[in-house]
C-alpha cells in the first residue's frame, strides 16, 4: 500500500474517489488506505485464524477463497476502469447467485476482494462494497437455506 501511494504522489499525487462516482458526494483519498488497510487485514485474519482454529478440517479452502475474492475484485475493477459497465453489472449480480451456494460473506473472501480493487479505487470504497456484498450474500446464503429446511419440515 505505501509503494502504491508512493507511486501515486509521485506521478501527479494520491486520487482521492466520490462516493457512487457522484462529484456531489464526498471523496475519500486514497491516504486512507494506510489507516484503513492494515486494520482490515488485521480483522479478517484474526477471523480467518479463529475458523481454523475451531474447524480445521473446514478451513483449507480460506487460501482458495481469498484467491478467487481477489481474482473477483481485480477484474470488477479493470472492467470497470475500461468502462464496461455492463460487464461490472453482470459480475455484481452474478455474486448473488454466487452466494446461495458459496458463503462469500467470510473473511477471507472480503480481504480477497478489498485486496483486489485496492489498486484502482483505495481501500475505503473496496471495504464499503464489500461490506453491503458480504451482508447481502450472508442474507441470502442463511435466508435461502433457511426457507429450504422450514419447507422440507412443512412437507413431511
Amino acid at each position: 500500500m505505501t509503494l502504491l501511494l508512493s507511486w501515486q504522489h509521485l506521478h501527479g499525487g494520491v486520487p482521492a474517489h466520490h462516493l457512487l462516482a457522484d462529484p456531489g458526494l464526498p471523496a475519500l483519498s486514497n491516504w486512507w488506505g494506510l489507516l484503513t488497510l492494515p486494520l482490515l487485514a488485521w480483522f479478517l485474519l484474526g477471523r480467518v485464524e479463529r475458523r481454523r482454529q475451531a474447524r480445521p478440517h473446514a478451513a483449507h479452502g480460506d487460501f482458495a477463497a481469498f484467491t478467487g475474492a481477489l481474482v473477483f475484485g481485480a477484474v470488477l475493477s479493470l472492467l470497470f476502469t475500461a468502462g464496461q459497465s455492463t460487464a461490472t453489472e453482470n459480475m455484481v449480480q452474478g455474486l448473488a447467485l454466487l452466494a446461495l451456494f458459496y458463503p462469500i460473506h467470510r473473511a477471507a473472501c472480503v480481504l480477497g476482494f478489498v485486496v483486489g480493487m485496492t489498486w484502482t479505487f483505495g481501500a475505503v470504497l473496496p471495504m464499503i462494497a464489500a461490506a453491503i456484498f458480504a451482508a447481502a450474500g450472508a442474507a441470502i446464503y442463511y435466508g435461502v437455506r433457511f426457507i429450504y429446511s422450514r419447507a422440507l419440515v412443512l412437507r413431511r
